[in-house]
């Protein structure tokens, strides 16, 4: 069933921007928009990674090897049925470009979604994405949530080739005692970790709510743009996943 979503997601995205030259990584983004999240944390969520993006240290690192640039594609996510591409595939290759990146996703409104938190169909559609853009030297998939997953098939049974998952798992935040909240959180990670983060070096960023969803997404790009500046991705078995600190 997940070899077929991933078809059928693959065969609903034409190349949109990115041409032909040199690409060093393909970098697909899925946010999380199932029914835990309230009006207030989708416009946190989105204009925090809009935010971040034309951060000027994530705009060096996503610019730093001109003849070979970052093709970014950015997705929202929630039930089996409710996905939606936001940007498509976009050739980050100047300022220019990161710049219409963040205002295309300070434009997206938002659409009525399932309550329900589907992540392996998620991870499914996002490796359908990055199908289209097979000769990029390395695939990345980066899933925000705040939720394990409770529709659809189970993350970790889900296969979706040699892409390296990521994830950024946002807290409760101050609804709970503080305690309660941290020890939800470690839950949360330690969920990621388990089913959902694959791939050389892949690993959890970690965000305590939705108010600090910016500074945790900026970290989680210069992570990822920096490991990819020394050039094509390694073909044999990388470092074990770990949490991000």
């Amino acid at each position: 069933m997940c070899r077929v979503l991933v078809a059928l997601a693959g065969s609903a995205h034409a190349p949109a921007s990115a041409g032909a030259a040199e690409c060093r990584q393909a970098l697909a983004i899925g946010l999380d928009v199932s029914g835990s999240v309230d009006a207030e944390e989708y416009r946190l969520q989105r204009d925090g990674l809009a935010a971040a993006l034309i951060h000027p240290d994530v705009q060096a690192a996503f610019l730093q090897i001109p003849s070979a640039p970052v093709a970014l594609a950015i997705y929202e996510w929630s039930g089996t049925l409710d996905q939606r591409l936001i940007l498509p595939w976009t050739v980050i290759d100047s300022p220019a470009a990161l710049a219409e990146a963040s205002a295309t996703l300070r434009r997206a409104g938002r659409r009525s979604a399932a309550r329900t938190t589907a992540i392996g169909t998620a991870l499914s559609w996002g490796a359908a994405l990055l199908a289209d853009r097979d000769q990029c030297w390395q695939a990345t998939l980066d899933l925000t949530g705040d939720g394990s997953s409770n529709e659809g098939p189970r993350p970790a049974a889900v296969e979706i080739g040699e892409v390296t998952v990521n994830a950024l798992a946002i807290g409760i935040g101050s609804s709970l005692r503080l305690d309660q909240a941290e020890t939800e959180l470690d839950e949360l990670v330690a969920y990621f970790e388990a089913e959902v983060i694959r791939g050389p070096g892949a690993f959890v960023e970690v965000a305590s709510g939705f108010s600090d969803f910016e500074a945790a997404m900026e970290r989680k790009l210069l992570r990822e743009l920096q490991t990819m500046a020394v050039g094509q991705a390694p073909s044999g078995p990388g470092p074990a996943p770990r949490r991000a600190q």
